[in-house]
């Protein structure tokens, strides 16, 4: 299955992120980010469904919560750093 994890600089960011999603109806999960996409220090991810990303993105952005990184995934493993 593919989905995007959405990097956050914190456990609070990404629990105010998952919060966010939440209100407007979008599934989403939050767990450490993996040593792959962490990069510097330990951080938070929220994962997000593919076909959520684009409608999430909006939510956050209306709420004021940018993300940090994007990382695309299909479970295998391997992470892909998306542009925003």
């Amino acid at each position: 299955m593919v989905y995007y994890l959405i990097l956050c600089r914190s456990l609070t960011y990404a629990q105010r992120t998952a919060a966010a999603l939440e209100r407007a109806g979008i599934g989403s999960h939050i767990f450490r980010a993996p040593r792959a996409v962490a990069g510097e220090g330990c951080g938070h991810c929220v994962k997000v469904a593919e076909r959520n990303l684009a409608r999430a993105l909006q939510v956050l952005k209306r709420a004021g919560l940018s993300p940090k990184r994007i990382f695309l995934t299909e479970g295998t493993g391997d992470y892909r750093e998306v542009q925003l």
